[in-house]
C-alpha cells in the first residue's frame, strides 16, 4: 500500500486547521511539594509531545481455525449497491480440537449457514451480531478433519460505519462508483479494498494477515463489464438473462486481505515479461498511453526478480486503475489497483510518472504477499521493503543523484512526522492498527534498510532478502525472521541494530565539530537525542576528509553520547564531511566555514553533501558573493539543484539580482525539465517585471502543463488589460494544473461573473485538487458575497458530509467557516461535526468555536 500523497494532503489539511506543526519542546510540570517534608520535590519534565504512548499490547491473531480454501459467488445490485453472495469455506482446526467457528463478517444479512457434504446441505445453528458470525459445527472437529461451510448472504458496505487512515481513507471493503450512472463523465464500477481487516466487508473470512487460503471467484455482471481478480482468468460464460460469469482462480495461497475485484468498462492493454500475462486495465480514454503509464513494470519484474534471486512468484500480473480509490495503491495478489491519478495524457506525461508507486507495489508481490507480515505490529516488514524498492528502481533506472533525491524526500517526510509521533518501527502498542500506515512504517522503514544496506554491503544484503524470501515464503513472519536471515547470512549478530531501530522509537540526532591543531584533526561527535525515550545509537559511518585536493575515508563507530575521534592528516583539511555516505537516518549539524561548504559544494559529489552545502552557503555567504555563487548553481547538471538555485535566488533582494535574471530567464525558456522552466517563469513573476509578458504568453502555449500553469500565473500579475481575455481560454482546460492556476487568480481577481466556473470546476474535479480548489473557493466567497447562495452551500454541505475522503471534507467545512458569522451557517457546521464520525476530523473540528 502506498500512502505517501495522501498522508502529505492530510498533513497540510490538518495545519489549516491548527495553524501548523508545533516545535517539540520538553516544558517543566509545576514542582510537586513533598507531603512530609513541605519541600520542593524535584522538577519532572513533561513528556515531548511525541514520546511513545503505551496503548495496550496487541499480539498476532490467535489461530484457532485454519482458512484453507474460499470459493465465492458474487452477484451484485447496483441501486442498492448491495453484494450477494455464496461463500463456500473449507477449513480445519489449526490444532486443538474445535466446535464451534468464528468468522469476520461485518454488516451482512444471514440468509442461511449450511455444512456441505457433496451436494448434501445440513443447517447449523450461528449467532450473528452484525461483526462476527459464530457458527455451531455439527461435532467436534480435530487438526485431521476437514470440513466446507457454506453461507448465503447479503453484503451492505454503505451501512457500516467508516473508519480509516491516512494511507487507506475508508475500510467498507467495497465500493460502487456512479451505481447509478447519474454522475456525468464518470464511470461505473465496483471495487474492492481489503487491507487492513476490510475484506470481511464484502465475504465472511478469517480476516487476519497471519492466515493464508487459496481462492476462486465467480462474479456475475452485466456483459459490457470487465472484470479483474486474483490469479488465472478461467472462463466467461454468458447467462440466459444477459449477464455473464467470469471465473477467477487463484491456486496458491495467500492472505484474505489481499484477494480483490475491479468490475468497470477497460481497455484492457497486453504486455508481457518472460512468458507471463503482464495487462493494464486502463479507462478507453487512456488505452494510447497504457504502456507509457505502466510500460516499465517487465522491466521492473526482471530488476527485481535478479536483483532478489527469487523470481516473481504469481500467475500474472495486472495493474488496474479505479476511480474515486480510497488509497494511492494497493497490491492485491496479482493484481495491484491504483487511484486514478495514474491515468495520464500525452502531455501530463511530459511532467510526471508514476515508476516510484508501481514499483512499490509490485515488490510488495514478495515482500507482503509471498512472505506476509503476521500482525499488523510487524508492518513494516511489507511496507518498508515497498518503499525501499522505490529507491532501488530509481537508483538502477535513472540513477544516483535521482535516488539521493528519493532519499531526501523519504527522510525529511519521517523527520516531519518525528516532530509530533516517534514510534518503534516494530510496535505492539497501537491505539489502532490504522495508526501503523505512517511514515515510521513506510519512509523511515526505508531508510533502516538503506542503512542495513550499506553496514552489511551489497552481496551480503540481497543474499539475506533471498534467504528470507526463500525460507519464509508462503508464510507469515515477525521482525526475528528477518533479522535471523540477515544474521544466518553474515554469521554476525545483528540484534544491535535491530533493536536500535526496529525495536526502539526515535533517531539519533547529532551535533559534530572537528579541529585541526598541530598535525592532528579530532572529529567529535554528541549524541544529543532525549536518551528517556530514544537510545544512545551504535553508529557505524564513514568520514571523508579532502587535504589537498586529495578524498580520504575513514571508517569509524560511534557508540557512545560524546566521543572523539582522531583522524590521521598530513595537513590542514579542505573539507571534513561527516557520513560521506549521507545514508544516516537523523539529523546531523555540523558547523563549517563558507570556504569549506564551497569546497563541499563543489567536491564533495553526492547530492544531499551537495543540496546541503548550498542551504548551508545562503546563511553564511554575503548577498553579493550569493549572487556570484548561483551564477554557477543555476547552470548545475541536475535538475534539483537548479531547482534549489531558483529558491535561493527568490529570497535575495531584488537589487541583488540583476546579473541572475539573464540566466533564469534561459532557464524559463530552454530547460530541459519543465518543473524547473515553471519554477524559473515564477521567480521572474515575483521580480515583478512586465518586460516578460511575451515569455509568460509563450510559456502558457507550451506542452508542459507545469509550464503553462506558470505562465497563467506570471501573466495574470502583469495586469495586462486582455489577461481576463487570455485565461479565458484555457477554461475547458480539466488539466489540474490549469484548473488551479486559473482558480488561483479568480478567487482574488475573477469577480462573480466566475461564479459558475466555481461550480462546474468543483463538481468536476477529485481529491487533491479538489481539496486546493475549496482553499480557493473559500477566498473566492470571501471576496465576492454574491458566492454566497443556497447552491454553492448545498455543495459545500454535501462534500463536507459526504465526499468519501476525508481531507475533502475538511476542506469543505474549512471553505464554509469563510461564512461562519452567519447564524445559519454557525447551525450547518455544528451538524456537519455532529455526524462526522472520522476521529482524525472530530478531533479538529472539536477545536473550533462554533
Amino acid at each position: 500500500m502506498n500512502h505517501r500523497f495522501l498522508s502529505i494532503v492530510g498533513l497540510a489539511a490538518a495545519m489549516a486547521f491548527t495553524g501548523g506543526c508545533s516545535v517539540n519542546k520538553q516544558t517543566k510540570a509545576t514542582p510537586a511539594v513533598e507531603p512530609v517534608t513541605g519541600k520542593p520535590a524535584v522538577e519532572v519534565a513533561e513528556p515531548p509531545v511525541w514520546a511513545p504512548k503505551n496503548h495496550a499490547f496487541n499480539p498476532s491473531k490467535t489461530r484457532v481455525h485454519d482458512l484453507l480454501h474460499t470459493k465465492l459467488r458474487v452477484s451484485f445490485d447496483w441501486d442498492k449497491q448491495y453484494l450477494h453472495g455464496i461463500a463456500e469455506l473449507t477449513l480445519k482446526p489449526y490444532f486443538y480440537p474445535q466446535n464451534k467457528l468464528v468468522l469476520d463478517a461485518k454488516g451482512f444479512d444471514i440468509h442461511s449457514v449450511n455444512l456441505m457434504n457433496g451436494f448434501d446441505a445440513k443447517e447449523l445453528q450461528y449467532i450473528y451480531d452484525g461483526m462476527k458470525l459464530t457458527i455451531d459445527l455439527d461435532k467436534t472437529y480435530t487438526r485431521n478433519d476437514k470440513y466446507l461451510i457454506e453461507i448465503d448472504y447479503t453484503a451492505k458496505p454503505n451501512e457500516l460505519a467508516v473508519g480509516g487512515s491516512d494511507a487507506i481513507t475508508e475500510d467498507k471493503g467495497l465500493y460502487f462508483i456512479n451505481p447509478k450512472g447519474e454522475e456525468p463523465n464518470k464511470p461505473r464500477q465496483i471495487w474492492t479494498q481489503g487491507e487492513t481487516e476490510a475484506n470481511s466487508a464484502w465475504f465472511p473470512t478469517i480476516d487476519s494477515p497471519n492466515e493464508r487460503m487459496t481462492q476462486e471467484l465467480y462474479i456475475t455482471v452485466d456483459q459490457q463489464f470487465t472484470t479483474l481478480s486474483n490469479g488465472t482468468f478461467v472462463y466467461s460464460r454468458k447467462n440466459p438473462n444477459g449477464t455473464k460469469t467470469d471465473y477467477w482462480k487463484m491456486e496458491q495461497a495467500h492472505a484474505p486481505y489481499l484477494t480483490m475485484m475491479a468490475i468497470g468498462e477497460y481497455a484492457v492493454v497486453k504486455d508481457k515479461w518472460r512468458d507471463l500475462e503482464v495487462n493494464y486495465y486502463v479507462e478507453p480514454a487512456y488505452e494510447k498511453t497504457a504502456k507509457k503509464i505502466f510500460g516499465n513494470t517487465p522491466e521492473m519484474l526482471e530488476f527485481f526478480s535478479k536483483k532478489l534471486g527469487v523470481d516473481y512468484p504469481w500467475s500474472k500480473y495486472s495493474q488496474v486503475v479505479v476511480r474515486d480509490f480510497v488509497s494511492g495503491a494497493m497490491e492485491n495478489t496479482s493484481a495491484s489497483t491504483f487511484m486514478e491519478d495514474l491515468q495520464l495524457n500525452e502531455r501530463e506525461l511530459l511532467d510526471k510518472n508514476w515508476d516510484g508507486i508501481i514499483a512499490h507495489e509490485l515488490f510488495h508481490q514478495w515482500f507482503g504477499n509471498y512472505v506476509t507480515t503476521e500482525s499488523w505490529a510487524n508492518l513494516p516488514l511489507n511496507e518498508a521493503f515497498a518503499n525501499y524498492s522505490e529507491y532501488l528502481w530509481t537508483e538502477h533506472k535513472y540513477g544516483a543523484d535521482e535516488a539521493a533525491f528519493h532519499h531526501l524526500d523519504e527522510l525529511g517526510q519521517y523527520l516531519d512526522e518525528s516532530e509530533s509521533k516517534r514510534e518503534p518501527l516494530i510496535r505492539y502498542r497501537y491505539a489502532d492498527r490504522e495508526d501503523m500506515f505512517d511514515s515510521h512504517s513506510y519512509a523511515k522503514g526505508g531508510r533502516v534498510l538503506h542503512m542495513l544496506r550499506k553496514y552489511v554491503g551489497d552481496e551480503a544484503f540481497f543474499s539475506s532478502l533471498n534467504r528470507y524470501l526463500t525460507q519464509n515464503k508462503f508464510s507469515d513472519v515477525e521482525v526475528a525472521e528477518l533479522r535471523m536471515a540477515f544474521e544466518d547470512t553474515t554469521g554476525e549478530d545483528l540484534m544491535w541494530f535491530f533493536d536500535q531501530w526496529f525495536l526502539r522509537a526515535g533517531h539519533p540526532e547529532l551535533k559534530v565539530s572537528h579541529t585541526y591543531q598541530n598535525g592532528a584533526l579530532a572529529l567529535q561527535v554528541w549524541q544529543q537525542q532525549d536518551t528517556i525515550y530514544q537510545p544512545v545509537y551504535r553508529l557505524p559511518l564513514k568520514v571523508a576528509v579532502w587535504e589537498n585536493g586529495k578524498k580520504a575515508e575513514h571508517s569509524i563507530e560511534i557508540t557512545k553520547a560524546n566521543q572523539v575521534f582522531n583522524l590521521p592528516v598530513d595537513a590542514e583539511p579542505q573539507l571534513v564531511l561527516f557520513d560521506s555516505e549521507q545514508q544516516l537516518l537523523g539529523t546531523v549539524e555540523h558547523a563549517k566555514t563558507a570556504e569549506e561548504l564551497e569546497f563541499q559544494f563543489n567536491n564533495a559529489g553526492g547530492l544531499a553533501a551537495k543540496l546541503a552545502a548550498l542551504e548551508e552557503l545562503e546563511k553564511e555567504l554575503s548577498q553579493q558573493e550569493m549572487v556570484s555563487l548561483l551564477q554557477g548553481v543555476l547552470k548545475d547538471e541536475f535538475w534539483a539543484v537548479r531547482n534549489l538555485a531558483l529558491d535561493v535566488a527568490g529570497r535575495l533582494p531584488a537589487k541583488q539580482t540583476e546579473t541572475l535574471e539573464p540566466i533564469v530567464k534561459r532557464i524559463a525558456e530552454s530547460d530541459a525539465k519543465g518543473e524547473v522552466r515553471a519554477g524559473a517563469i515564477m521567480l521572474l513573476s515575483e521580480w515583478g517585471d512586465d518586460e516578460y509578458s511575451e515569455l509568460y504568453k509563450k510559456a502558457m502555449e507550451d506542452d508542459s502543463y507545469k509550464v503553462a500553469a506558470a505562465g497563467i500565473l506570471g501573466y495574470a500579475m502583469t495586469e495586462a488589460p486582455d489577461i481576463n481575455q487570455r485565461l479565458a481560454s484555457f477554461e475547458k482546460e480539466t488539466n489540474e494544473e490549469i484548473v488551479l492556476a486559473l482558480a488561483s487568480y479568480y478567487a482574488v481577481k475573477g469577480g462573480a461573473k466566475k461564479y459558475d466556473w466555481f461550480m462546474k470546476q468543483m463538481k468536476n474535479a477529485k481529491g487533491a485538487g479538489l481539496y486546493y480548489l475549496l482553499q480557493s473557493y473559500g477566498a473566492f466567497m470571501a471576496v465576492n458575497p454574491e458566492a454566497y447562495t443556497p447552491e454553492a452551500i448545498g455543495m459545500l454541505a454535501e462534500l463536507a458530509q459526504e465526499h468519501r475522503l476525508y481531507y475533502v471534507r475538511m476542506a469543505a467545512f474549512q471553505t464554509l467557516m469563510v461564512h461562519s458569522e452567519r447564524p445559519e451557517i454557525v447551525e450547518l457546521l455544528k451538524e456537519i461535526r455532529a455526524n462526522e464520525q472520522d476521529k482524525r476530523l472530530l478531533e479538529l473540528y472539536n477545536q473550533v468555536a462554533l
